[in-house]
């Protein structure tokens, strides 16, 4: 995957897969360390699964023998001074915490959050998502729980406050982010 955001975006999908309702996002930055952390309320993984999950021919899907994303999104955290941790349990969701050197050569770019964000919010609606993003003192939140509740029952996909949404986002990280590619 070329970028963190893609990697997220797998992560939350499997997320959703698994029967969550709700994944929070948590990237921060600080010092020289990018910590991504995914966390779901879905079904959860057994012991055995969780041995296993980090192998690329381990997958839960019926269409393929293989599963890439868990795997390549651990060998990114390594190559750049990091690594990748999951914890999980049945019927309690899954933890993926990840850290990267921020400043490490090898460290993929994090990519276009905002629309990762919001193409999980406005395409899986009976799912709600919450996107913390922070840089040193710099700190922004998105929660689909509140815009929803704020509409009163206006499906966010709507094309008002679909572009609300982007424009939102776009605006909230840009401000955490100084506009620079991290």
């Amino acid at each position: 995957m070329r970028d963190l955001s893609l990697h997220i975006l797998d992560i939350a999908e499997n997320s959703l897969s698994a029967g969550s309702s709700l994944v929070t996002i948590d990237i921060k930055a600080q010092s020289d360390v990018l910590t991504i952390r995914i966390c779901d309320n879905g079904r959860g993984m057994s012991e055995y699964m969780m041995e296993r999950v980090k192998s690329p021919f381990v997958t839960t899907r019926k269409t393929r023998d293989i599963g890439l994303g868990i795997p390549l999104f651990a060998l990114n955290c390594e190559n750049s001074g990091g690594g990748l941790k999951v914890t999980s349990a049945p019927k309690e969701g899954t933890q993926i915490l990840a850290t990267l050197g921020l400043s490490h050569i090898d460290r993929p770019p994090l990519g276009d959050i905002a629309q990762t964000a919001a193409v999980l919010a406005l395409t899986n609606e009976n799912a709600d998502f919450v996107l913390t993003a922070s840089r040193d003192e710099n700190k922004f939140s998105f929660d689909t729980r509140i815009i929803k509740e704020t509409l009163g029952g206006v499906p966010i996909s709507q094309p008002q406050v679909s572009a609300f949404i982007h424009q939102y986002l776009q605006e909230g990280l840009k401000q955490v982010f100084g506009g620079k590619e991290i």
